[in-house]
């Protein structure tokens, strides 16, 4: 009798245990609060995007979970990490001559280095931008600001807000981790031209 109890008891808290874990877990049907959790402002865009429409925001949101909640960002060099900076900051004084030439060249750049941090390439924008919304969900409407200014007409304040609200995603993506130490410092790192940029050192791109 003690044993059935027991057995019965266990399979109560499990049960329990696995509810918790299907109604947070973002692939859980009533995962709304997992995934209001892990993407911030993106759920209430996906939200929007949808006309409102919750449930359809959560299967899109859960399936960007499914095809790159797994990705691995892949380290920078220190002298590739090193040219970054310097174009971010060519881009900069850029754009006080030429402010749409300055945004075109950061929607590249920030392609071009999300690419290289693992997430997909450029000529897959959607999917690059699935990606970072999973990882850097606090960051990436920037990168779609800048990609829209880029791509469109903008006003000269709208482009400066692009510019200011890409870096956030920029310095996340540049940024040092523990890992990310490999490779020589480089010397004197590359400036950009105006209207286009130069090659990392060692980038057979």
């Amino acid at each position: 009798m003690y044993t059935v109890l027991i057995i019965v008891a266990l399979v109560a808290v499990l049960a329990i245990a696995a509810a918790a874990v299907f109604y947070l877990s973002p692939g859980g049907g009533g995962g709304r609060l997992g995934l209001k959790r892990r993407f911030g402002p993106e759920y209430d865009r996906a939200v929007a995007r949808h006309d409102g429409d919750n449930k359809a925001a959560e299967r899109e949101l859960t399936e960007h979970v499914k095809r790159h909640g797994d990705l691995k960002a892949r380290p920078l060099t220190n002298e590739n990490r090193e040219w970054y900076v310097a174009q971010w900051a060519g881009l900069q004084e850029q754009f006080v001559d030429s402010p749409e030439g300055a945004v075109a060249a950061a929607d590249q750049l920030l392609a071009r280095l999300a690419a290289e941090r693992g997430f997909p390439e450029a000529a897959q924008h959607e999917e690059q931008l699935a990606a970072l919304s999973v990882h850097h969900a606090g960051q990436v409407d920037g990168y779609r600001r800048v990609h829209r200014a880029a791509h469109g007409e903008a006003s000269t304040e709208e482009l400066r807000e692009a510019m200011v609200e890409g870096r956030a995603l920029f310095v996340a993506l540049v940024s040092a981790r523990p890992e990310d130490t490999r490779g020589p410092r480089a010397g004197a790192p590359g400036r950009v031209r105006r209207g286009h940029l130069l090659k990392p050192k060692g980038s057979g791109a």
